[in-house]
């Protein structure tokens, strides 16, 4: 890998991690307009499938080849866990809690792709892997306010706590697809979008949304202002999935999961954010102080690992 690849692929995992900041607040508007989650994330996932299957038809067609034995089982675990179980416990988590605090958990994912490496794979860890766990649970327990009797919503907490391991299992598994010979970004993240659609659209059909011609109110600070649904949906499937997903995955091709991890780690930062900006979310003294223990130990377990597989460029 050479110094100008690693500083491609930073700068698509900030480009990412900003995109999918900004999308947690948009996804809010079809949600919180009556929309079910399983079919908002349907839509989501089908829409961006036939976008990379037109991407695919325009761009490189021997992306359309579908991938056998075992570059299949792999692409088709990155769909479903990754994509699908990703975006269905996310959507469910930034419905029912504050943006920061419901990515905030799901970011406790990069210090699972620690754990596992450790655990599973028998890579050696820094010693500060253990504080950074103490920091990491320590500072949740704060932002959460236990000692309150857990004053977040117990579901939304739950949901984003899935959405950690389904976002561990897409960093591992997309970084396995940079050294398999599973073929290109393109024919990874269009077939692994097509095990995700499959298996969503068993669980509720995306042709079953009607509310795609709604006017819903933008909420929040502008609330007063409107936007249809579809125009919502169409941000969301191109610039809040499409987009984002594909630069991760490119970015994986060249950097580790775990220095991938750290860099998208500026995700919740952009959602507090859109969530001050936008829905005049606050968290108290105490909340932000757990919050940058949070994001202090998730750092520290990133740089816990002594051992960094490497990638090859981009196919």
């Amino acid at each position: 890998m050479t110094a100008r690849e690693a500083r491609w692929g930073y700068l698509l995992v900030l480009l990412a991690a900003a995109l999918f900041g900004l999308n947690a607040g948009v996804s809010r508007i079809p949600l919180r307009s009556g929309t079910p989650t399983d079919t908002f994330t349907t839509v989501r996932i089908t829409g961006a499938f036939v976008a990379f299957v037109l991407i695919a038809l325009v761009v490189d067609r021997s992306a359309l080849r579908v991938p056998r034995g075992r570059a299949l089982l792999l692409i088709a675990g990155l769909g479903i866990v990754g994509f699908a179980g990703l975006q269905w416990t996310y959507n469910i988590a930034i419905n029912r809690l504050p943006l920061g605090i419901a990515l905030l958990l799901e970011y406790l994912g990069p210090v699972l792709v620690v754990l596992w490496v450790w655990m599973v794979r028998r890579e050696r860890v820094h010693q500060r892997m253990w504080p950074a766990l103490g920091l990491a649970v320590g500072g949740l327990a704060v932002v959460s306010q236990v000692w309150k009797g857990l004053t977040l919503d117990g579901l939304g907490v739950v949901m984003a706590l899935g959405a950690a391991v389904c976002f561990a299992t897409y960093f591992l598994l997309g970084e396995h697809t940079g050294t398999a010979d599973v073929g290109g970004p393109l024919h990874v993240i269009l077939w692994a979008f097509a095990a995700a659609t499959v298996g969503m659209n068993l669980v509720q059909p995306a042709w079953t949304i009607d509310t795609l011609g709604d006017d819903v109110s933008m909420l929040g600070r502008y609330a007063e202002s409107s936007v249809p649904v579809w125009g919502a949906m169409t941000w969301i499937v191109l610039l809040g999935t499409v987009a984002p997903f594909f630069l991760l995955l490119i970015a994986l091709r060249v950097l580790s999961a775990t220095v991938v991890s750290i860099v998208a780690m500026l995700e919740p930062v952009v959602a507090a954010l859109v969530g001050w900006v936008w829905f005049s979310e606050t968290l108290n003294a105490i909340q932000l102080l757990g919050v940058a223990a949070v994001l202090t130990g998730i750092m520290l377990a990133q740089t816990a690992r002594d051992v960094e597989p490497a990638l090859p460029p981009p196919q």
